[in-house]
């Protein structure tokens, strides 16, 4: 970790080419998302599938979903500032979603019946505990977490795919019990397939390690997945920055949180660029994270750079829908 005092005051790579940001704009593929600036989105024509969008944040599921024609029919986000910055770039995309209702804030309160019925499931989940006394109590293990919710809907609407993610730390958390108790709901209780793996989004072209938990199952448990391969990285911190950075791959996003100085080992948001010392904003958070440059927080910064943190990673999270849309259509 390079010291305050050694950083060069002068850019000694000044020969290097222009780093263009429009670049980055084109790797994400948003172009279906550009193009609602000025066409409405047309439903008349049936959408390649529908989803759900649970636990939805500012929509990063919700942006790879639109990229391959998918339909949100239902979301459900609790955080007031989150719900904000959902609204504010899908309204006008998906007016029917905000003015039938069913965009939802606290999903305890939802009656899952009342849902519509829908192709695929996704949910970014909190990672919580569940209780010891429960453990080998089927459903009622999970009750009083959201993940139950996530099991009611399943079991009521029977969607085609779930598509679940979550930090890598699910994995062994509580002594391995919270991971093995969800697997063993959604293959024993729900009767769907179950595939996992741990994926960084500088697997899919981006400057970021952020490795995630994904989780995919299929109610049709004879449908063999397997998850994407990875793929080159694209672009590097230089293009997110639009100037040199020698480090090629960025830091994971946090939560907000306090700030870190360059020299410090938790550091997580200070950049040498261009021989001086730069903090992420939102705006390359949002590059780092794969939305589109007019992707808007109508928020506060400190409110924009939370949502960034706690958001999916749109590049991959499109791969792994790609991979399913695939292999559903050779069914």
């Amino acid at each position: 970790m390079p010291k305050v005092k050694d950083i060069p005051k002068i850019n000694p790579y000044k020969e290097k080419p222009f780093y263009n940001s429009d670049c980055v704009e084109e790797t994400f593929q948003m172009e279906l998302l550009d193009q609602f600036k000025t066409k409405k989105p047309d439903y008349k024509h049936k959408p390649n599938f529908t989803f759900i969008d649970l636990f939805a944040g500012i929509g990063g599921f919700h942006l790879a979903a639109l990229n391959l024609g998918g339909q949100c029919v239902f979301a459900s986000e609790f955080d007031d500032n989150a719900r904000k910055t959902y609204e504010a770039n899908f309204l006008k995309h998906n007016t029917e979603l905000f003015h039938s209702g069913n965009f939802a804030g606290d999903i305890t309160e939802v009656n899952e019946k009342n849902i519509p019925n829908f192709d695929f499931l996704f949910a970014g989940f909190p990672c919580q505990p569940f209780s010891q006394a429960g453990f080998k109590k089927g459903f009622s293990e999970t009750r009083g977490t959201l993940f139950f919710n996530i099991v009611k809907i399943i079991q009521e609407k029977q969607p085609n795919v779930f598509f679940l993610e979550n930090v890598r730390g699910l994995l062994r958390h509580d002594d391995d019990k919270t991971f093995a108790t969800i697997k063993k709901v959604i293959t024993k209780k729900l009767g769907y397939s179950f595939f996992y793996k741990i994926i960084k989004a500088s697997d899919f072209g981006l400057p970021q390690h952020r490795p995630r938990l994904f989780m995919v199952g299929f109610k049709d448990k004879n449908i063999k997945f397997k998850f994407p391969e990875a793929q080159e990285l694209k672009i590097t911190m230089s293009d997110i920055w639009n100037g040199y950075c020698p480090k090629k791959i960025g830091y994971t996003l946090r939560v907000g949180g306090r700030g870190s100085k360059i020299d410090d080992r938790r550091n997580w948001d200070s950049y040498v660029v261009d021989g001086n010392i730069k903090k992420i904003s939102s705006n390359e958070g949002k590059k780092m994270q794969g939305l589109p440059n007019h992707f808007i927080f109508p928020v506060s910064e400190t409110q924009a750079m939370k949502q960034l943190g706690n958001s999916v990673a749109v590049p991959e999270i499109q791969a792994v829908i790609k991979q399913i849309l695939k292999k559903l259509k050779t069914q």
